[in-house]
Protein backbone atom coordinates (compact mmCIF):
# COMPACT_ATOMS: atom_id res chain seq x y z
CA UNK A 1 0.00 0.00 0.00
CA UNK A 2 1.39 3.51 -0.96
CA UNK A 3 1.86 6.60 1.68
CA UNK A 4 -0.15 9.49 -0.28
CA UNK A 5 2.89 12.19 -0.32
CA UNK A 6 1.81 14.67 1.90
CA UNK A 7 1.90 18.41 1.15
CA UNK A 8 4.99 20.18 2.92
CA UNK A 9 4.47 22.11 6.22
CA UNK A 10 5.92 25.37 6.01
CA UNK A 11 5.93 27.99 8.95
CA UNK A 12 3.23 31.21 8.80
CA UNK A 13 5.57 32.94 10.85
CA UNK A 14 9.36 34.05 10.18
CA UNK A 15 11.76 33.05 11.71
CA UNK A 16 12.57 34.94 15.02
CA UNK A 17 16.15 35.59 14.26
CA UNK A 18 15.28 36.67 10.55
CA UNK A 19 17.75 39.99 9.92
CA UNK A 20 19.33 39.75 13.38
CA UNK A 21 22.93 38.75 13.98
CA UNK A 22 23.10 35.58 16.56
CA UNK A 23 26.06 34.99 19.06
CA UNK A 24 27.95 36.43 21.43
CA UNK A 25 27.88 40.38 21.51
CA UNK A 26 30.01 42.67 20.54
CA UNK A 27 32.15 44.98 23.16
CA UNK A 28 32.17 48.76 22.56
CA UNK A 29 35.44 50.34 21.11
CA UNK A 30 36.74 53.25 23.15
CA UNK A 31 35.27 55.52 20.19
CA UNK A 32 31.75 54.24 20.69
CA UNK A 33 32.01 54.93 24.44
CA UNK A 34 32.86 58.43 24.10
CA UNK A 35 30.54 58.99 21.30
CA UNK A 36 27.58 57.44 23.34
CA UNK A 37 28.99 59.87 26.01
CA UNK A 38 28.57 62.91 24.47
CA UNK A 39 25.74 61.98 23.30
CA UNK A 40 23.98 61.33 26.54
CA UNK A 41 25.81 64.35 28.14
CA UNK A 42 24.62 66.64 25.28
CA UNK A 43 20.96 65.27 26.20
CA UNK A 44 21.44 65.95 29.78
CA UNK A 45 20.40 62.52 30.46
CA UNK A 46 21.08 62.08 33.74
CA UNK A 47 20.18 58.97 34.85
CA UNK A 48 21.41 57.18 31.35
CA UNK A 49 24.42 58.69 31.50
CA UNK A 50 25.34 57.64 35.04
CA UNK A 51 23.90 54.28 34.16
CA UNK A 52 26.53 53.84 31.17
CA UNK A 53 29.51 54.62 33.12
CA UNK A 54 28.60 52.51 36.20
CA UNK A 55 27.65 49.39 33.11
CA UNK A 56 31.36 50.14 31.63
CA UNK A 57 33.05 50.01 35.05
CA UNK A 58 31.67 47.14 36.43
CA UNK A 59 31.38 45.02 34.09
CA UNK A 60 28.43 43.12 35.84
CA UNK A 61 25.31 41.39 34.26
CA UNK A 62 22.58 43.07 33.74
CA UNK A 63 20.18 41.33 36.55
CA UNK A 64 23.00 42.72 39.02
CA UNK A 65 23.31 46.09 37.58
CA UNK A 66 19.43 47.14 37.73
CA UNK A 67 19.62 45.54 41.32
CA UNK A 68 22.37 48.08 42.56
CA UNK A 69 20.99 50.12 45.76
CA UNK A 70 22.83 53.15 46.65
CA UNK A 71 24.09 52.25 49.68
CA UNK A 72 26.35 49.36 47.15
CA UNK A 73 28.24 52.45 45.81
CA UNK A 74 27.54 55.73 47.99
CA UNK A 75 28.48 56.40 51.85
CA UNK A 76 29.69 58.92 54.01
CA UNK A 77 27.98 61.38 51.12
CA UNK A 78 30.38 60.35 48.26
CA UNK A 79 30.56 57.60 45.75
CA UNK A 80 33.02 54.94 46.63
CA UNK A 81 36.29 54.24 44.79
CA UNK A 82 35.75 50.66 44.57
CA UNK A 83 32.23 48.65 45.59
CA UNK A 84 31.52 45.11 45.89
CA UNK A 85 28.15 42.79 45.98
CA UNK A 86 26.96 39.24 45.50
CA UNK A 87 26.07 37.85 41.91
CA UNK A 88 23.06 36.75 41.48
CA UNK A 89 24.26 33.90 38.92
CA UNK A 90 27.04 32.20 41.62
CA UNK A 91 26.44 34.01 44.90
CA UNK A 92 29.86 34.73 44.70
CA UNK A 93 31.23 38.73 46.02
CA UNK A 94 32.65 40.48 42.72
CA UNK A 95 34.59 43.86 43.01
CA UNK A 96 34.73 47.20 40.96
CA UNK A 97 36.09 50.10 40.49
CA UNK A 98 34.38 52.87 40.02
CA UNK A 99 36.43 55.72 38.22
CA UNK A 100 36.19 59.51 39.25
CA UNK A 101 34.11 60.29 36.11
CA UNK A 102 31.61 57.62 36.96
CA UNK A 103 31.22 59.18 40.63
CA UNK A 104 30.39 62.46 38.91
CA UNK A 105 27.65 61.13 36.84
CA UNK A 106 26.28 59.47 39.98
CA UNK A 107 26.70 62.34 42.45
CA UNK A 108 24.61 64.53 39.44
CA UNK A 109 22.32 61.61 39.35
CA UNK A 110 21.77 61.62 42.67
CA UNK A 111 20.85 65.25 42.74
CA UNK A 112 17.92 64.68 40.94
CA UNK A 113 14.31 64.44 42.20
CA UNK A 114 13.18 60.97 41.54
CA UNK A 115 15.93 59.72 43.72
CA UNK A 116 14.45 61.24 46.92
CA UNK A 117 14.18 58.60 49.93
CA UNK A 118 15.24 55.78 46.58
CA UNK A 119 16.85 52.64 48.31
CA UNK A 120 17.95 51.28 44.33
CA UNK A 121 20.56 53.20 42.35
CA UNK A 122 17.91 52.79 38.84
CA UNK A 123 14.26 53.11 40.71
CA UNK A 124 11.59 52.49 38.48
CA UNK A 125 9.05 54.50 37.40
CA UNK A 126 5.97 53.01 38.55
CA UNK A 127 5.28 52.30 42.28
CA UNK A 128 4.93 47.91 41.92
CA UNK A 129 8.37 48.23 40.40
CA UNK A 130 11.15 49.24 42.95
CA UNK A 131 14.08 49.15 40.18
CA UNK A 132 14.28 49.46 36.16
CA UNK A 133 13.89 45.87 34.80
CA UNK A 134 16.09 44.11 32.75
CA UNK A 135 14.39 44.52 29.74
CA UNK A 136 14.74 48.22 30.33
CA UNK A 137 18.28 47.95 30.79
CA UNK A 138 18.14 45.84 26.97
CA UNK A 139 16.48 48.47 25.51
CA UNK A 140 18.49 51.01 26.88
CA UNK A 141 21.48 49.70 25.71
CA UNK A 142 19.63 49.30 22.18
CA UNK A 143 19.07 53.10 21.85
CA UNK A 144 22.33 53.89 22.75
CA UNK A 145 23.95 52.11 20.03
CA UNK A 146 21.81 53.03 17.73
CA UNK A 147 22.14 56.89 18.70
CA UNK A 148 25.68 56.19 16.71
CA UNK A 149 24.94 54.51 14.40
CA UNK A 150 25.65 51.27 15.09
CA UNK A 151 24.07 47.73 14.28
CA UNK A 152 21.74 47.23 17.14
CA UNK A 153 21.73 43.26 16.88
CA UNK A 154 25.01 43.33 17.47
CA UNK A 155 25.26 44.72 20.62
CA UNK A 156 23.49 44.00 23.64
CA UNK A 157 23.98 43.95 27.42
CA UNK A 158 26.99 41.68 27.57
CA UNK A 159 28.18 44.31 25.35
CA UNK A 160 28.64 46.61 28.30
CA UNK A 161 30.01 43.70 30.54
CA UNK A 162 32.70 43.38 28.01
CA UNK A 163 33.89 46.29 27.05
CA UNK A 164 36.42 47.32 29.50
CA UNK A 165 37.64 43.54 30.14
CA UNK A 166 38.37 43.40 26.46
CA UNK A 167 40.72 46.38 26.39
CA UNK A 168 42.23 45.48 29.64
CA UNK A 169 43.20 41.50 27.94
CA UNK A 170 44.21 43.58 24.72
CA UNK A 171 46.61 45.83 26.66
CA UNK A 172 47.66 43.38 29.03
CA UNK A 173 47.04 40.16 28.43
CA UNK A 174 46.09 39.17 31.57
CA UNK A 175 43.88 36.31 32.14
CA UNK A 176 44.00 36.44 35.08
CA UNK A 177 42.78 39.60 35.87
CA UNK A 178 40.15 39.24 33.83
CA UNK A 179 38.69 36.62 35.45
CA UNK A 180 38.88 38.43 38.66
CA UNK A 181 37.11 41.39 37.20
CA UNK A 182 34.26 39.25 35.71
CA UNK A 183 33.71 37.36 38.85
CA UNK A 184 34.19 33.67 36.58
CA UNK A 185 34.81 31.07 38.88
CA UNK A 186 36.66 29.04 35.93
CA UNK A 187 39.12 30.02 33.37
CA UNK A 188 38.21 28.34 30.63
CA UNK A 189 34.50 30.47 31.33
CA UNK A 190 36.62 33.85 30.70
CA UNK A 191 38.55 32.35 27.84
CA UNK A 192 35.44 31.75 26.19
CA UNK A 193 33.88 34.62 27.08
CA UNK A 194 36.60 36.66 25.60
CA UNK A 195 36.80 34.60 22.38
CA UNK A 196 40.64 35.17 23.19
CA UNK A 197 41.68 32.01 21.43
CA UNK A 198 40.11 32.95 18.15
CA UNK A 199 41.12 36.74 18.71
CA UNK A 200 45.08 35.08 19.14
CA UNK A 201 44.73 32.78 16.22
CA UNK A 202 43.57 35.51 13.94
CA UNK A 203 46.24 38.06 15.01
CA UNK A 204 48.96 35.34 14.82
CA UNK A 205 47.29 35.09 10.86
CA UNK A 206 47.35 38.55 10.09
CA UNK A 207 51.15 38.90 10.92
CA UNK A 208 52.02 35.78 8.49
CA UNK A 209 52.37 36.87 4.61
CA UNK A 210 52.58 34.37 2.36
Amino acid sequence: MQTPNLPAIRACRPAWNKGRIIGQKRPLLPKHVWAIRVRLEIAESHRDLALFNLSIDSKLRGCDLVKLKVADVFAAGQVKERASIIQSKTQKPVRFEITEGTRKSILRWMEEPLMIGSEFLWPGRFHERLHISTRQYARLVRDWVKSIGLEPSAYGTHSMRRTKVAQIYRKTGNLRAVQLLLGHTKMDSTVRYLGVELEDALTIAEAVEI
